[in-house]
């Protein structure tokens, strides 16, 4: 298995009428994950087109230590505290092959996952 940065996005449906409570809940939770050594940073986003549906988007030094926090009791209370807000989802996992910088540079946000990955090259 290669070892490249590795990126995880999910696709949930929260409940109608719920959306903001996530937000807060998720905003208030998201340390469980991004203190994780192997964590490079998670990014919350609301779709544009479907009501309700979020879209949670985190990156990891590589595969094998995002399996190891996914199955981590660190990982399942995360999972618990959110759950109530959902009505679906789903999840998809992907090795980032290549990165071009935007003209505009690295968002601040984005600064940590970019160094990560030139120092992963």
């Amino acid at each position: 298995m290669s070892e490249t940065l590795f990126r995880v996005m999910l696709r949930l449906q929260i409940k109608p009428g719920m959306e903001q409570e996530f937000e807060r809940v998720w905003l208030e939770v998201g340390d469980s994950v991004t203190t994780h050594p192997a964590n490079l940073g998670q990014w919350l986003a609301r779709d544009g087109d479907e009501k309700g549906v979020y879209h949670i988007m985190s990156d990891w030094v590589d595969e094998p230590r995002f399996r190891e926090f996914e199955t981590s009791e660190r990982h399942l209370e995360h999972r618990k505290k959110l759950h109530p807000y959902r009505s679906g989802g789903s999840m998809s996992t992907m090795h980032i092959v290549a990165h071009l910088p935007g003209t505009a540079g690295c968002a601040p946000a984005e600064a940590a996952t970019h160094e990560a990955w030139e120092a992963a090259r």
